[in-house]
C-alpha cells in the first residue's frame, strides 16, 4: 500500500468537544451525546468531526486511552467548559501537519498510520501533538468500505 502524505495547515476552529479516557469502541456513544448536546444548544455545525487522539493502544491498555471527539461549530460561540459529562467548547489552532487518506472501515486504518509513520521517519519532521481523524461520511449512510478518513499527524521541523 503506497499512501499519498500531504503537508499542509489545519484551519483555526471553533469546536464543541467531549473528553473521555475509554476504549475507542466508545466512540460512537460519545459521538452520539456530543451531537445531542450541539443540537440542544442550537449550535451550527460547521464541518466534519474529528477524533484526537493523545495515545494509542501500543502505549497503554484499551481503557486508558485518552481522546476527544471535536464538533467544528460556527457562529459566535464563547470557549467554555468541559460540563460533568466531559462535554465544552474550545478553540483550536491550526497547525502543520502530514495528512493522509484511508478509504474503508475505521478499525483498518493501522496501515495508514504505519506508512505515515515512515514518512514521518524519512522526512525531517517530527510529531508536534496528538494524531487527528477527519472523518469525511457518515457511517450511517456509507458503506464500511467506502468510508473516507483523514489521518492528520501534527508536525515540526526536527
Amino acid at each position: 500500500m503506497a499512501i499519498e502524505v500531504t503537508v499542509k495547515k489545519t484551519d483555526f476552529r471553533t469546536v464543541a468537544f467531549i473528553h473521555r479516557k475509554a476504549h475507542f469502541n466508545e466512540i460512537p456513544q460519545a459521538m452520539g451525546q456530543l451531537y445531542g448536546w450541539v443540537q440542544q444548544k442550537g449550535y451550527i455545525p460547521a464541518g466534519p468531526p474529528i477524533g484526537v487522539y493523545f495515545n494509542s493502544p501500543e502505549q497503554v491498555p484499551p481503557e486508558e486511552l485518552i481522546w476527544e471527539i471535536h464538533a467544528p461549530i460556527g457562529g459566535d460561540v464563547s470557549p467554555g467548559g468541559p460540563n460533568e459529562q466531559g462535554i465544552g467548547v474550545k478553540t483550536v489552532e491550526g497547525v502543520e501537519v502530514a495528512s493522509a487518506m484511508h478509504k474503508g472501515p475505521f478499525d483498518q486504518v493501522g496501515p495508514v498510520y504505519a506508512e505515515l509513520f515512515q514518512w514521518l521517519a524519512d522526512s525531517g519532521y517530527e510529531m508536534a501533538g496528538p494524531m487527528e481523524e477527519a472523518y469525511l461520511s457518515d457511517p450511517a449512510t456509507t458503506a464500511p468500505e467506502e468510508l473516507l478518513t483523514e489521518i492528520r499527524l501534527p508536525i515540526k521541523k526536527k
